[in-house]
């Protein structure tokens, strides 16, 4: 095989020189060669040249970071309780009561360690004991009136959730729960009514209820009835009468808040002052800002359903227990 091999090197000694080559005789007597130009790799320095045992890659290509479960490694991926929140398991603080609890398990390994981060091919379990304690959890209904804000006081006005006592329960209320005082621990609102706002206004400790109504991903619809004032009109009239249809389109679609393109809403007028606004977002005092945007004044604004869920009776300042069953889609 030897002589192959310097054959195929062009020379019996691989040095590409032929016996009678005159060049071959200067390098017998102890000449140097000729110096070569260095390689244009070996210019650029050691960093060049992989190191032993490593891999080495295809040129011009950048190399991808490979994920490793190192501190730098792990910041990408998500914590256990947003995983969970994603999955629609539970809310993100349900979900981190649970991992403290020892009730979340990830490939089979109980995980109790708050802000622990997990990969998205990963399982997740849920111990039966967390299901239990979700069952518990209640959702409330409540007709707020004027004068009242949705989550903490402010400014001297009370917030809603004082209305919820065992006197103010609606008799016409049909669910089995009895009243506990339990049912006012870790209450959140879910979907903001205004102070000058009436309705329906929901109040809940199952975060999934709260994930489906003001998650970014909803699209329950949201029913108001608006009362209205047309201030600049040039004519006397009932606004339904002498509005132009083209400022109503706009309510239906077309308008921007804080630079946001508005999600088309259902609008229509209910009598000659009042308008039906049918929504799927929530964005702060949207449906008076839509209406000061086209030279409407809202008198009055009250919400009567949250998906399938009406207001129907439920007689103001007075609340309700979601009853089982009974759900938002």
């Amino acid at each position: 095989m030897a002589p192959a091999f310097n054959a195929a090197l062009g020379g019996r000694d691989g040095s590409g020189m032929t016996a009678g080559d005159p060049r071959r005789k200067h390098r017998e007597r102890g000449a140097a060669p000729s110096a070569r130009p260095p390689r244009r790799d070996a210019a650029r320095g050691a960093a060049a040249a992989p190191e032993a045992g490593s891999r080495a890659r295809p040129a011009g290509r950048p190399s991808a970071p490979e994920p490793r479960d190192t501190p730098a490694g792990t910041e990408a991926l998500p914590r256990l309780s947003k995983r969970i929140s994603e999955l629609g398991l539970a809310s993100r603080r349900e979900a981190d009561e649970w991992i403290a609890a020892g009730w979340v398990k990830v490939d089979g390994r109980v995980v109790d360690t708050l802000g622990a981060r997990v990969r998205p091919q990963q399982t997740i379990e849920i111990d039966p004991r967390a299901r239990q304690a979700q069952a518990q959890r209640v959702t409330i209904l409540l007709h707020k009136p004027v004068g009242y804000v949705s989550g903490q006081a402010e400014d001297g006005y009370p917030p809603a959730i004082r209305l919820i006592t065992a006197e103010n329960r609606w008799p016409g209320d049909r669910s089995p729960f009895a009243f506990d005082r339990a049912h006012l621990r870790g209450l959140a609102v879910a979907g903001r009514l205004d102070i000058d706002s009436t309705g329906l206004l929901v109040l809940t400790q199952d975060g999934r209820v709260a994930r489906r109504l003001i998650g970014a991903d909803s699209a329950i619809e949201k029913e108001y009835l608006v009362r209205v004032e047309w201030p600049e009109a040039p004519r006397e009239g009932p606004p339904q009468e002498i509005f132009p249809a083209e400022r109503l389109q706009l309510l239906r679609h077309g308008l921007s808040l804080d630079g946001v393109r508005l999600k088309p809403a259902k609008v229509s007028w209910q009598n000659e002052n009042q308008l039906r606004f049918v929504l799927r977002e929530g964005r702060k005092r949207q449906i008076r800002r839509m209406c000061e945007a086209v030279g409407l004044r809202v008198v009055a604004l009250k919400r009567v359903r949250i998906g399938s869920v009406v207001l129907g009776a439920l007689p103001p300042g007075k609340w309700r227990y979601l009853r089982p069953g009974e759900t938002f889609d």
